[in-house]
């Protein structure tokens, strides 16, 4: 398996109210090969797919019910500590739980941490170790 990612899947429990989130409300452009039932955003090279919880889980096959943490979080990383705070405050006045407010960070950065509409927990941060490109992607050393 090469050393990389192509797309993330959020299951969601209901489509409309998750496009509003994240079209409507963040502003980001939905893909004309999105359908009915599943809506994608290119994200620089990665691609973020909004789908039915219960039908992701059912094409998994797993089990849909579950509460809590999942292990996992999805990261921005910010230009700077200015920009994490815009983002937190675009976030809160579009309903989304800010889990962590943005602050000072043991590991020498800026970061917060909120709660899409489905409980997904997406990490705000300014890392200072970590530059970005002119595209706006971590650039990490070799």
């Amino acid at each position: 398996m090469k050393q990389k990612l192509n797309l993330i899947t959020l299951g969601v429990s209901d489509l409309q109210k998750s496009l509003e989130f994240y079209e409507k409300g963040l502003g980001w452009k939905k893909s004309s090969a999105s359908q009915e039932s599943v809506a994608f955003f290119q994200l620089n090279g990665l691609v973020l797919s909004l789908f039915s919880r219960d039908s992701l889980a059912e094409d998994a096959h797993v089990n849909s019910e579950g509460k809590g943490f999942s292990g996992i979080t999805i990261a921005y990383n910010a230009a700077s500590e200015k920009e994490v705070d815009e983002v937190i405050e675009k976030v809160r006045s579009l309903g989304a739980k800010i889990l962590k407010t943005p602050q000072k960070v043991f590991w020498g950065g800026y970061s917060s941490y909120f709660a899409d509409p489905d409980g997904h927990i997406f990490e705000v941060a300014h890392n200072p170790f970590f530059p970005l490109n002119e595209k706006g992607e971590v650039v990490l050393p070799d």
